[in-house]
């Protein structure tokens, strides 16, 4: 379903709230970006964090953001203040909690009653959760408890390989006012397992600031440049294949991935089998100005994208949009939303899973012919202008709040 374009509908900045499982997260830098702008717009929504931040190396989270976070406490302290707040709740909601305790869930009732509780005070009306996981269950208690109305963007392995949980993607997308897909991708995917929320989908892209990166340079020699969690799902042992594939050729080039992640003692030792020790780099994780001049000192963005056995897989990699931004071909594959953002022969390569021979066949176009990578390079950022501004899909997110806004 589409969301209107035209003018940004005021919202008072009381009615609003945001929950989290964990914010700021330093793997999850779309969602403070998306807050980041709405600040920006002079929106203030309350913010609730469930769990205590993920900061990693990152330093340049804006104070005034983090420290509008209402934190939920924990432990004997969390549980306190709740007994005690408890009397406060609908007679119908002591009767669901006593049915819950103890069970495997039954966290998310007692988080519900104190954000729904500050909720309430703050005159707030609609919650917006990011993920279809702890934070969108916690919010179906609220409204159960509280009556608030809430949606939820959905992401990749919530939709793709949700957990299992006695609230499950059912009850919470009956529940949701709203579901924002990342993708047309995974807009479609709900709507086909899921038809009876199908009139309550809608696609909002997650934004980036274009202006936060520079066009690559294309210096010499190439740097084929990969970013994300050491993961199966990214590909990244694929990468490192064709890196072999291409150094066999006798081309030259580096190559280096950021990031960091369970595959990691499995990777080292996989470009230690091939030898690449001299050509491959793991670099571990880095901060958003760092990843901007590595993204501008690229001459190639890679990410060969798997589906795993259980059926995760990526949607839309926030790093992608980054590359195009950064005016740099993109070799990838076509699994979830990638293709909406690569346009294959247009602004990168898109080869088939599982082949790192055609990943390399990709990678040495645009090594072997720095025109062809600049060419593609700067269709890509005309591209991430018009699809991924953070600006105009933050614009559209709001006009859905207001929406819900009494």
């Amino acid at each position: 379903m589409a969301v209107g374009k035209g003018t940004v509908a005021a919202l008072n900045q009381r009615v609003l709230a945001y929950i989290f499982e964990r914010f700021p997260k330093f793997s999850q830098t779309f969602c403070y970006r998306e807050v980041a702008e709405l600040f920006r717009q002079n929106e203030r929504p309350a913010i609730f964090s469930l769990r205590g931040p993920d900061l990693g190396p990152e330093s340049s989270w804006d104070s005034e953001i983090v420290g509008a976070v209402d934190r939920l406490p924990e432990g004997n302290e969390f549980a306190q203040i709740v007994d005690a707040e408890v009397k406060t709740i609908p007679r119908e909601a002591h009767k669901i909690l006593r049915k819950w305790r103890g069970k495997r869930d039954s966290l998310r009732l007692y988080q519900a009653v104190y954000v729904g509780i500050r909720s309430r005070e703050r005159g707030v009306s609609h919650l917006h959760a990011h993920f279809a996981g702890m934070a969108a269950r916690t919010a179906f208690w609220i409204r159960k408890f509280f009556g608030l109305t809430y949606s939820v963007t959905v992401h990749a392995n919530d939709i793709f390989a949700p957990a299992d949980f006695e609230i499950g993607l059912d009850q919470i997308f009956s529940s949701a006012s709203a579901i924002v897909a990342v993708s047309d991708f995974g807009a479609e995917y709900i709507r086909r397992k899921f038809p009876e929320a199908a009139e309550r989908v809608y696609r909002i892209y997650n934004g980036i600031d274009i202006d936060g990166f520079q066009p690559a340079r294309f210096d010499h020699p190439p740097l084929i440049l990969s970013i994300g969690r050491l993961i199966s799902k990214k590909g990244f042992d694929l990468l490192i294949s064709a890196c072999g594939i291409l150094r066999d050729r006798g081309l030259e080039f580096r190559c280096e991935i950021v990031g960091e992640g369970p595959l990691e003692k499995e990777l080292r030792s996989q470009i230690q089998k091939y030898d690449l020790n001299e050509r491959v780099r793991l670099s571990g994780p880095k901060r958003q100005p760092e990843i901007a001049t590595l993204l501008s000192d690229a001459t190639v963005f890679t990410l060969p994208c798997r589906i795993d056995p259980d059926g995760a897989m990526d949607n839309l990699p926030t790093v992608i949009m980054e590359a195009m931004a950064a005016a740099l071909p993109v070799v990838s594959t076509e699994v979830g939303g990638i293709s909406e953002m690569v346009r294959d022969g247009k602004t990168g390569l898109l080869v088939s899973t599982e082949n790192p021979t055609a990943v390399a066949n990709a990678i040495n176009r645009f090594i072997c012919d720095p025109n062809l990578a600049r060419s593609y390079g700067q269709d890509a950022r005309v591209r991430a202008t018009e699809l991924f501004s953070v600006k105009n899909n933050v614009n559209l997110l709001r006009n859905l709040f207001a929406r819900f806004s009494k």
